[in-house]
């Protein structure tokens, strides 16, 4: 019998995949809502919940056809991990970028204004919000988004504040700084490297292009922050928090470490492609992690090796 009753919003995402799965295994049951292709269901057949998850195809634009399945479910916690999540496609897409992170959210905190919802409800926020940060964020971070991606993101922060604290609502926020795992799509720069230099490793022919080596991150391990969203979620103190490692590494540094973990010299097989640099690229992006140990207790205890070992030998 499940303990509780969980409803995810991008659930076949990387994130929503995994805590999907967390979820499973703890005995809820989770109700995931899909746009209805089997396409995007993939991450489940990987982890093998497909059978053990309730699918509901719900156009999540839609107040009223979200406001059903909250109603009729009531479930205990809300996770909001849906959005149009590539920085550089927001620029291409603005209004749908902008409308599947601000409205989403919207519909979900004016729905449970409107029925009294007494349950939590976690959105996840991008550590793209603050732009450039010189020494390391904390949630109090000045925020200077620079795409309309970040934008959005700092939209939705802002209104779950505000619901937060007008209405009195069980709601939060977590500022995710970047986190992979094997789920990642392949549009991201990460999985796109760990890629080619396994097909380099093949077939020493091919070459991996990439724009600004130089942009440094704070990289995490997508299970580990699967962990920290829960505890979030289920915390007696409603409030929003930055998860990250409060480790910083350049892109460059990244691709050495992956290349040398296969006996490869990054310089012989990279192209650095400038047509690939953005002027909107943030240069440094790092968290600060002591709040979250400090209040919670959880910390990123897996390195930046040891996630560049998973993603290359899963």
């Amino acid at each position: 019998m499940a303990t509780h009753t969980i409803l995810i919003l991008g659930s076949t995402g990387q994130d929503g995949s995994l805590i999907s799965k967390s979820l499973l295994e703890k005995g809820h049951q989770v109700i995931a809502l899909t746009r209805g292709d089997s396409e995007g269901c993939e991450n489940f057949r990987k982890l093998e919940i497909e059978k053990d998850i309730c699918l509901i195809n719900c156009d999540i634009n839609s107040f009223s056809a979200l406001s059903k399945i909250i109603e009729k479910y009531n479930p205990r916690t809300i996770f909001n991990l849906a959005c149009q999540s590539s920085v550089g496609k927001s620029f291409s897409k603005p209004a749908e970028t902008t409308e599947s992170i601000v409205n989403v959210s919207l519909n979900i905190l004016e729905i449970a204004r409107k029925i009294n919802y007494q349950g939590r409800m976690f959105f996840a926020g991008s550590s793209e919000m603050f732009g450039d940060i010189e020494d390391k964020a904390n949630i109090d971070y000045p925020q200077q988004p620079n795409s309309p991606y970040a934008i959005a993101k700092q939209a939705s922060f802002n209104l779950v504040k505000m619901y937060r604290e007008l209405y009195n609502l069980n709601c939060m926020t977590g500022i995710l700084f970047n986190h992979e795992s094997n789920l990642r799509p392949q549009g991201f720069v990460t999985q796109k490297i760990i890629k080619t230099a396994k097909e380099i490793y093949k077939n020493q022919q091919k070459k991996l292009i990439v724009g600004n080596i130089d942009i440094i991150r704070d990289w995490g391990w997508a299970p580990e922050y699967i962990n920290a969203i829960q505890l979030i979620s289920e915390s007696s103190i409603i409030k929003d928090y930055v998860i990250c490692t409060g480790r910083a590494t350049s892109l460059k540094m990244f691709i050495q470490k992956v290349f040398s973990k296969l006996g490869l010299d990054w310089e012989e097989f990279t192209v650095i492609n400038r047509d690939l640099f953005r002027a909107s690229d943030i240069k440094r992006s790092c968290g600060d992690p002591k709040p979250l140990f400090d209040e919670l207790g959880w910390e990123a205890k897996v390195n930046i090796d040891l996630i560049i070992e998973r993603m290359l030998f899963p």
